[in-house]
């Protein structure tokens, strides 16, 4: 890394791995990075300008504080390093003790997490200290960069936002907002159902799981269907809305029925969260989404089924081309009719010649 200006992140969990470590490197630090407490000692040979610590480095174990360890080897070994204790278990007297007893600079705790203060305080940090001007010549256009400025205008409409975790809302709502995009944030399946009946929006980022268990796999035996997110998607597809689903569940099985059945745009897992991957993500919905024809809301086996339509074949012809049974297929014209607001077989016919 040179004569960089040295940052370390020091978290088990992947996700916010990547969100620190981005906002670190667009205030022009050079990020390392360490999943446990032997891998960050390891790391401590070299001087950091700062470090951004979690305090419990073991998901399994809650009352893990490998964190306070790595605090503890950081003022003894670097004691010129600011540290950030980044953590979901901060209480007053953890955040007092980290600080009078650790020498941590701040405690931020995870479920109030806001990428701009954070970037703001990393910004804070780096300007200040009798070494700060040698060490690192901040300029107004880095400052610029990293405070997010939107290169243009707001775009018009906005990006429905669903997850029940406010670090998230906020963390998704700040990249949307520096792109320059209006989003409506919600924390639940019925504000955003209400929402979604009184506004269109031009995409929708939904989490599946809206009751706070968020895993790795689709918990016990429970379908899909039963889960909130996933039952908004229904919703949100027949307003005509693009979907992306960030989750935390990870089941294949639950992201291939929701490719097939519910047509998202994209599916990211939050434990892989990459700012940049979920603005270019975005960026290609809603270009998808401006090109979209009035019949691009139905689905691949509605169109089979319009196509049909349109060629005279009646019901029990469609249900014998397709394989399907005849109420299948009057659940398909209800679905048509319904998402291109018809009535009549012969103005789904005329929709779908283009006429």
């Amino acid at each position: 890394m040179g004569s960089e200006l040295r940052a370390l992140v020091v978290d088990d969990d992947r996700s916010w791995m990547e969100i620190t470590r981005e906002i670190l490197e667009d205030c022009g630090l050079a990020v390392e990075s360490a999943f446990s407490l032997a891998d960050a000692l390891g790391m401590l040979e070299q001087p950091h300008r700062l470090a951004v610590v979690d305090l419990s480095l073991n998901e399994r174990d809650h009352r893990n504080q490998d964190g306070l360890r790595i605090l503890q080897e950081l003022r003894r070994r670097d004691p010129a390093c600011a540290v950030v204790l980044l953590t979901g278990y901060a209480t007053v007297e953890l955040a007092v003790n980290a600080i009078k007893q650790y020498g941590a600079s701040n405690v931020l705790r995870k479920e109030v997490f806001s990428r701009g203060e954070f970037r703001r305080l990393v910004l804070q940090t780096l300007s200040s200290g009798p070494q700060a001007a040698a060490e690192h010549a901040l300029s107004a256009a880095a400052i610029g960069a990293a405070a997010g400025t939107p290169a243009g205008g707001e775009k018009s409409g906005s990006i429905l936002v669903v997850d029940d975790d406010p670090g998230w809302l906020d963390i998704l709502s700040e990249v949307l907002g520096d792109s320059g995009l209006h989003v409506r944030a919600c924390g639940s399946f019925g504000e955003a159902l209400g929402c979604l009946r009184r506004e269109h929006y031009r995409l929708a980022v939904i989490d599946l799981s809206l009751s706070r268990r968020s895993a790795g796999s689709l918990p016990g035996r429970e379908r899909p269907e039963s889960l909130e997110g996933y039952r908004l998607l229904a919703a949100v597809q027949g307003a005509g809305t693009p979907v992306i689903v960030l989750s935390g569940l990870s089941d294949p099985g639950l992201i291939e029925q929701a490719f097939n059945q519910q047509h998202v745009f994209a599916f990211l897992e939050k434990q892989f969260f990459n700012r940049k991957v979920f603005s270019q993500t975005v960026m290609e919905a809603l270009e998808r989404e401006e090109s979209t024809t009035e019949l691009d809301v139905l689905t691949e086996r509605e169109r089979e089924v319009l196509d049909l339509l349109a060629k005279g074949l009646t019901n029990k012809e469609i249900a014998d081309a397709l394989v399907i049974t005849t109420n299948t297929v009057k659940r398909h014209l209800k679905s048509i009719f319904g998402k291109l607001k018809i009535h009549t077989r012969s103005a789904a016919v005329a929709k779908a010649k283009g006429e």
